[in-house]
């Protein structure tokens, strides 16, 4: 590891210090919702807790914290909120790409202890290649979390000057991340989705922005990367996946956790109290134990994974199969649980501002999200059975 400076982190663990803020953060919820961005005391009480820089290396002044671990901070943000639990969650994964960058304009650009980077995924956008950098123009959707962000990024091909598209080191054409200023991207104001609204995950546009060679990077090559230890050693993709499950874990936590309030104050009309109906409490066991496990199996496997990573060399394939199973497999279940608690709750969850209403809507909004496809189960069975695809990111 070249060109690092150790730092001091806090003792208490991020799970602990976002329960310390899970009341402002459930108080929020409203306005979040309204306003489609995080209020300013909300952001300011987080970057004090360091909530942002969770996995940063800490050539950035970050924190590298262990993949568990994050799971955990995660999982509480969005039990408290779905869209912040995933704003942290795309904030944190959009952070390390500075480990695939040259210190010194890594800490330019996450030396505001604010810093906070937003962008979309790639697309058939494209950037032509120049004299000291790049020419950068199009629109990228989903770029959550853009409202509080500093700085923003693209993902595209590469043109170079006779037209032909720049390949990488498989062959294929290479994909590069351009970073640059918030206020150079022309955001478009378009996210009405229904849930998550408070991500405001809206599109983007660059038109002809010229991006200097040193402001760009890549997510392809994990070798490649400048900070070495074993959590870099997950590509980026994982751990993406990882922060999505978590948020979905949370969300379908905070919904259980409504669901047995109500199920010990309602008694429905002809029926026994929902805390006395034997369907009912093997219900709100399976939940509890669906959730519990679909935790368990994500922890485990990334804990088991970061123990024995090399401090140079990426994960394997299999390893990132493995992750992305166990990450599939949490949101599978954090969705199951949402609609049995749903179902169960009756017409007190169909109302707006119930505990219910908007965490379904946020949950089944992360249902439709590439990390969610059922093609992922098809895709690790490839690798359990010997047949991996050419590309397993």
């Amino acid at each position: 590891m070249n060109d690092v400076t150790p730092f001091a982190t806090s003792v208490k663990e991020p799970a602990g210090k976002v329960r310390d803020l899970a009341g402002m953060i459930r108080a929020a919820g409203d306005e979040i919702e309204k306003m489609q961005r995080l209020p300013a005391s909300l952001l300011d009480a987080m970057h004090e807790a360091r909530l942002f820089r969770m996995l940063l290396p800490r050539v950035v002044d970050g924190d590298a914290i262990e993949p568990s671990a994050y799971v955990r901070a995660v999982e509480e943000a969005a039990r408290a909120d779905g869209s912040v639990g995933w704003c942290l969650s795309i904030a944190n994964s959009t952070g390390l790409i500075a480990a695939f960058m040259k210190p010194q304009i890594a800490r330019e650009i996450w030396g505001d202890p604010r810093a906070v980077v937003a962008w979309g995924p790639p697309n058939d956008s494209r950037a032509t290649a120049v004299p000291g950098g790049y020419r950068v123009s199009g629109r990228w959707d989903f770029a959550s979390g853009c409202r509080h962000s500093t700085w923003m990024g693209a993902h595209t091909v590469v043109v170079e000057p006779d037209g032909s598209l720049r390949l990488n080191h498989s062959g294929r054409p290479e994909v590069k991340t351009y970073l640059f200023p918030t206020s150079a991207a022309h955001r478009l104001g378009n996210w009405h989705p229904i849930g998550l609204r408070g991500t405001a995950s809206e599109s983007y546009e660059l038109h002809d922005l010229y991006v200097t060679e040193d402001y760009t990077s890549t997510r392809e090559d994990p070798a490649a990367r400048i900070e070495r230890g074993p959590l870099f050693a997950f590509p980026q993709q994982t751990l993406y996946s990882v922060g999505i499950a978590s948020v979905a874990l949370g969300i379908a936590r905070g919904m259980l956790d409504a669901f047995m309030e109500l199920a010990v104050a309602k008694t429905p009309r002809g029926m026994v109290r929902l805390a006395d109906s034997g369907s009912i409490q093997g219900e709100v066991a399976r939940c509890e134990a669906r959730l519990g496990a679909a935790r368990a199996y994500l922890c485990d496997t990334v804990t088991e994974i970061y123990a024995t990573a090399d401090d140079v060399a990426p994960i394997d394939i299999p390893a990132r199969a493995r992750v992305r199973l166990a990450a599939v497999h949490a949101i599978t279940n954090a969705v199951a649980v949402a609609d049995l608690t749903y179902k169960a709750a009756g017409v007190d969850a169909i109302f707006p501002g119930s505990p219910f209403e908007r965490r379904f809507r946020d949950i089944h909004t992360v249902s439709q999200q590439i990390q969610s496809r059922d093609v992922h189960y098809e895709t690790c069975g490839q690798v359990l059975l010997g047949t991996p695809p050419a590309v397993f990111l």
